[in-house]
């Protein structure tokens, strides 16, 4: 499906992030988490998750380490609020992890995982399945979210990637 960045999902990956949307950052950079606040590289590299640090720009590069990328809405870019709820396509998220079976399926952020589950969500792992993958919701790594950071979600899902 085309968007405003790219699906980076191919089979045999140990986990597929997926966010809500592109922030404008990113869809202005042309790359995933560019925002200038984002941990989500610093918390890849911290967690063990890439044995370096990667840059946004250098996202196509993941699934050398077992790591895809998607977004639940594939049409709008911007905060949350912005993007709203409307345009996430739930069903073409389901089917594009199905194609490549991720060991495991992470939420970067609970928007994502409300809209992809129907209902509130904790953070860690969920009991339910997406395509075969293990579902995880972690909190985010946006800027924005810094006052809901909390990388012991993030470690914990890194242990369940190096197992599987």
């Amino acid at each position: 499906m085309a968007g405003v960045l790219p699906d980076i999902l191919r089979p045999g990956l140990r986990v597929a992030f997926c966010g809500t949307a592109a922030g404008t950052a990113s869809a202005r950079a042309g790359a995933y988490y560019a925002g200038p606040g984002n941990a989500f590289w610093v918390t890849l590299h911290s967690t063990g998750l890439t044995p370096t640090q990667l840059s946004p720009a250098e996202f196509e590069q993941l699934p050398a380490f077992g790591i895809g990328l998607a977004d639940i809405c594939k049409v709008r870019h911007g905060s949350d609020y912005e993007v709203g709820t409307g345009e996430f396509d739930v069903a073409g998220l389901e089917a594009r992890i199905a194609a490549v079976e991720p060991a495991n399926l992470a939420f970067n952020g609970k928007n994502a995982a409300r809209g992809a589950l129907g209902r509130s969500v904790d953070y860690g792992p969920q009991p339910e399945r997406i395509g075969g993958a293990a579902i995880w919701v972690l909190p985010s790594t946006s800027g924005a979210a810094r006052g809901y950071w909390d990388v012991g979600p993030w470690c914990e899902l890194a242990r369940a990637c190096a197992e599987s």
